[in-house]
């Protein structure tokens, strides 16, 4: 079946007043709702796609008062995910968020099996897990399936890091290699050639310093490979790879301590406090970020008010303010942060169009 698809012009209405409710407190409201997620092979503290899911959640609570509980499955198998959505749903949670890609053969069989409960999947489509003639894709009416523009908060972060740093080489370290994280590589890619070739900078990212490790979870690995690069000479890591990423920002900070400069960049949320290594600095330059937690927050309200827009694939974006990076970061200069803002509006009117593909990358 065809996925239903909005244009962004709705998706930007949709996201309107998305920060109004945000940061209000507890109204004192109390929402018969009950939300529950199930997380991926991560913690709800990853400093990614859990956390920021989760954060969603818990600013719903504050909001409205919701009932929330997360589960986190024994393994990365269909029956795992689909075991914890039946626990969610037999305990009355009927509004359930999967945060990855890996949950797209659960939410395609979850969404007919429990017909009054709505799904939400960030960062893929429910789909039957097959390939070719074989492959049944459907967002089921009661499903919302949310991709964002990863490629546009590469490219500001690509900017960002040639532009404070000037010169010098740069690498990128991937979970596995897979759309989401591809598009945040091209992305980054296209940001460096931008700015080497209309700001001025020098900076360049050889093949050797690109590297997918091959999993979201090995934070051990992360950090060899980030030690390898460190050593060769690379200034600042871009990693888009979850708890593995965690072992680059982690030999960021520990060669930070002993006074090297080299820098970590973040992904999916702002990771500048996971950088932090003395006396509140952090070796995190920046980070490459998805607004999860704006975009679970506004879908549940979307549901509370009865607007939920089950049925649609939302691809978020810099016009809907739901990529880019922290509008504040201690690492970046004032001339920096201002150019970075003035290249993330020309993104956001069209002047200048990032790919979603490889090609047109930095040499």
């Amino acid at each position: 079946m065809k996925k239903k698809s909005i244009a962004l012009a709705l998706t930007s209405l949709l996201l309107t007043g998305l920060m109004a409710g945000c940061g209000n407190g507890d109204t004192g409201k109390k929402s018969s709702l009950k939300v529950g997620m199930v997380t991926d092979s991560g913690t709800i503290d990853d400093k990614s796609f859990n956390q920021g899911s989760w954060e969603g959640i818990l600013k719903a609570k504050d909001e409205f008062g919701i009932t929330e509980k997360y589960l986190q499955p024994d393994g990365q198998t269909l029956a795992d995910y689909t075991s914890k959505i039946k626990d969610l749903y037999d305990g009355g949670f009927k509004f359930i968020v999967a945060p990855g890609f890996k949950f797209e053969q659960a939410i395609f069989e979850s969404q007919d099996k429990y017909k009054d409960a709505k799904f939400i999947i960030i960062d893929g489509s429910p789909n039957n897990g097959l390939e070719g003639d074989k492959k049944q894709a459907k967002v089921g009416d009661n499903t919302v399936a949310v991709f964002f523009a990863e490629q546009e908060s590469g490219f500001m972060a690509g900017v960002a890091a040639a532009v404070e740093l000037k010169d010098g080489d740069l690498g990128f370290v991937g979970g596995m290699e897979i759309p989401a994280v591809q598009k945040f590589n091209w992305g980054f890619q296209q940001g460096v050639k931008y700015a080497n070739e209309k700001l001025g900078t020098k900076v360049s990212l050889k093949a050797e310093n690109i590297v997918y490790q091959g999993t979201f979870n090995s934070a051990d690995a992360g950090q060899q490979i980030a030690a390898t690069m460190y050593s060769r000479g690379v200034k600042a890591i871009f990693t888009a790879a979850g708890g593995t990423g965690t072992g680059v920002i982690t030999e960021a900070k520990t060669r930070a301590k002993k006074g090297e400069k080299v820098w970590a960049i973040g992904v999916d949320t702002d990771q500048y406090d996971e950088g932090i290594y003395e006396n509140g600095k952090s070796a995190v330059l920046t980070s490459a970020m998805k607004k999860i937690d704006n975009t679970t927050y506004k879908l549940i309200k979307d549901e509370l008010d009865g607007n939920f827009p089950g049925g649609q694939t939302l691809t978020l974006d810099a016009k809907t303010d739901s990529v880019g990076i922290p509008d504040k970061n201690p690492n970046l200069s004032e001339a920096t942060t201002k150019t970075c803002k003035d290249v993330f509006e020309k993104i956001k009117s069209g002047e200048i169009k990032v790919s979603n593909e490889q090609g047109n990358l930095i040499k």
